[in-house]
């Protein structure tokens, strides 16, 4: 899978050379290139925003550093790409989005900044790929820089052979709808705390009946919201 990240923050990424990501990128299963948005800026101050149209507080991403970015990304693409900015007037990311975008082999992350982007880089964008304002959830970041990273990551960990045990990707949170059961691990007995005996008893049939008892009853009491 290919990633591209325009962003006026490209040192932020930095972390993806780290734990898992890291390694995939190594590997060549993640080929994860970032791009700074001030590098298509061609005035002396390397310009990315100006005044809204309009009225209003705070500043706009201005439309033609960006077109000259996808224009140079799309321009090195070998099929159209998914192009996904964060936006917390997107839709909402979840894990059936992850693995949507997981499928894609050409994914571009376009990270806004100050009071967004102008509309038109959306229309344009669409001439080069298909679209995506994606949101974390109901609340504003700064930039899409976070938002940008948490959606590399679940949707990296998704690509064959990132993840090196691919059973544990199954029985995760949200891969059924409902949230992962309770885990333990050694000793039996810690702090006067102890593991259930279920799972001490080596009989599979009852500790899989267990776990998805616990996985409802954690769902019903943390995201009820879920079970509708």
């Amino acid at each position: 899978m290919r990633i591209n990240v325009v962003t006026i923050f490209p040192s932020f990424f930095d972390v993806l050379e780290v734990s898992l990501l890291g390694k995939a990128r190594g590997r060549g299963l993640l080929d994860v290139r970032v791009h700074d948005l001030r590098d298509h800026a061609h005035d002396r101050h390397r310009t990315v925003d100006d005044t809204p149209y309009g009225g209003g507080a705070g500043m706009v991403m201005t439309p033609e550093p960006w077109g000259l970015a996808l224009d140079a990304i799309a321009a090195d693409a070998d099929s159209r790409p998914v192009f996904v900015f964060p936006s917390p007037a997107g839709e909402r990311f979840t894990q059936s989005t992850a693995r949507e975008l997981a499928d894609s082999p050409h994914l571009v992350f376009g990270c806004g900044r100050y009071e967004g982007i102008d509309e038109r880089v959306f229309s344009y964008a669409a001439t080069l790929g298909e679209v995506r304002l994606i949101s974390l959830g109901d609340y504003v970041l700064n930039g899409g820089e976070v938002a940008a990273m948490a959606m590399i990551e679940a949707i990296g960990r998704l690509v064959p052979g990132v993840v090196g045990n691919p059973e544990s990707l199954v029985e995760e949170s949200h891969e059924d709808g409902l949230l992962e059961y309770p885990s333990y691990t050694k000793p039996a007995s810690w702090r006067g705390y102890d593991v259930p005996d279920v799972l001490l008893s080596g009989h599979h049939g009852k500790v899989a009946e267990w776990r998805h008892e616990q996985q409802l009853e954690r769902t019903k009491q943390r995201r009820p919201d879920l079970l509708d």
